[in-house]
């Protein structure tokens, strides 16, 4: 990985984009820095310091590398973005409309694309508004009493919405320019240098709080993790595909041999996103009836607030259990895949063309699914099993959402990188 990037900085074209991809990055960050207007920032820093948990905030102050909760101009991070991309993803399936766009290639890439960013749009708008309304409030951070803005009136207020919507508009912007000038998918870049920039610090909170001996043995933990997510993200089921030689006019055509790439994984990260945002629905909802002493207020404050009840870590481990299958069943559609082998003259040597095809497509898929999940599962749990064995921070730097999305993007790039060496013929490289 090293000598690519060494390479890639020997190439001037490769140079300028990577350059200009740290450009970027460098002017996202100061943009997660600058505190939005009317923000009294003594307050907040004061308050942060005070308290320790994030409570229903946690996954979004990920994404926005702790800006949200220190309420800059980039407080929403990336994640109005992510949101609306799964919900377009997921509306695909069930609007005939949005399908058709999807089969129209590029063109239809385009709109759908369009409609996505309108989306994150109205999701950055719904929550600035609902973000800085707890700010003004004072139930944004738990177990603080001091005014985390200058003034609770109307123009403040609407100012902030404004600027943090503005905020998510121009992250988007960052982003595409990375896709179309620099290296890399300019979104999932930006995920990655929030989750990053998070990284350090809650590293070093393990060795502060639980002693260096526990921050030695969690860093020897964390490269085992890391080394097993690298050989999982990399695993996959290659199915053979034959083209049978056909004439057209007077050429031959097919004859080749490939491969479908199922992989283990196939879900990516989005089931630990859906698994965790329903989690967060029973906590929420309690949030709105603190003065409320019903049984199963109770419940939920006893049993799905903290990370640390075995019946929250093992709703969690089967929610993304589900969400796994769902979101795989969603997006590789097998009838799909034998329809398009079958209309090329493509077959699974030793299947049948058609339904026997996607019958067997959906056996490998679903028994390939199972370890993904359980491995998704799994990664999902360490944070949590950690707080309870010593009792780290929610935010254990090894695991969860943000170990997948660290090690997923920098082998993504890493790729790119490759591939566009390769392009140039280096020789070192190719050996």
């Amino acid at each position: 990985m090293l000598s690519a990037f060494a390479n890639a900085f020997r190439t001037p074209d490769l140079r300028r984009k990577l350059l200009f991809v740290l450009l970027i990055i460098t002017i996202f960050r100061l943009g997660s820095q600058v505190p939005a207007p009317g923000v009294n920032v003594a307050n907040v820093q004061s308050c942060l310091a005070q308290v320790e948990d994030q409570g229903l905030y946690s996954l979004i102050n990920l994404f926005s590398g702790g800006a949200l909760l220190q309420l800059t101009i980039f407080a929403l991070g990336i994640m109005p973005y992510i949101t609306a991309s799964i919900i377009l993803q997921l509306l695909v399936v069930v609007i005939p409309r949005l399908e058709a766009l999807k089969k129209e290639g590029q063109a239809g890439q385009t709109k759908i694309t369009q409609y996505t960013r309108y989306l994150t749009l109205g999701l950055a708008l719904l929550q600035a508004t609902g973000i800085v309304a707890l700010a003004r409030s004072g139930n944004l951070l738990q177990g603080c009493t001091l005014d985390l803005l200058h003034s609770d009136g109307t123009a403040t207020f609407l100012v902030m919405v404004i600027t943090m919507t503005a905020g998510t508009a121009v992250i988007m912007w960052l982003g595409e320019l990375i896709t179309e000038h620099g290296i890399g998918n300019g979104m999932s870049l930006l995920i990655f240098t929030q989750v990053v920039a998070t990284f350090p610090g809650s590293l070093w909170a393990v060795g502060q709080t639980q002693g260096w001996w526990v921050f030695g043995i969690v860093l020897l933990i964390g490269f085992v993790i890391i080394g097993a997510v690298i050989f999982i993200e990399q695993a996959q089921r290659r199915i053979p595909v034959q083209y049978a030689r056909r004439m057209v006019g007077r050429k031959m055509f097919g004859g080749s041999s490939t491969y479908i790439p199922l992989k283990v994984n196939q879900a990516g990260i989005i089931p630990v996103i859906f698994a965790s945002s329903l989690m967060y629905l029973p906590a929420l909802a309690v949030q709105f009836n603190q003065t409320s002493d019903s049984a199963w207020i109770q419940f939920v404050n006893e049993y799905f607030v903290q990370g640390d009840s075995p019946l929250y870590m093992a709703t969690f481990f089967a929610l993304i259990i589900f969400f796994t299958y769902f979101y795989v069943s969603i997006t590789f559609n097998p009838e799909e895949v034998a329809d398009n082998m079958k209309k090329y003259g493509g077959f699974i040597p030793g299947i049948r063309a058609g339904k026997p095809t996607e019958d067997y497509l959906s056996y490998v898929l679903s028994r390939i699914t199972l370890p993904g999940a359980l491995y998704l599962g799994i990664i999902s749990l360490i944070p949590l099993i950690a707080l309870v064995l010593i009792n780290a921070d929610a935010n254990f730097p090894f695991g969860g959402t943000s170990i997948l999305i660290m090690v997923g993007v920098a082998l993504d790039t890493v790729k790119q990188i490759e591939s566009q060496l390769q392009q140039r013929n280096y020789e070192g490289f190719l050996r």
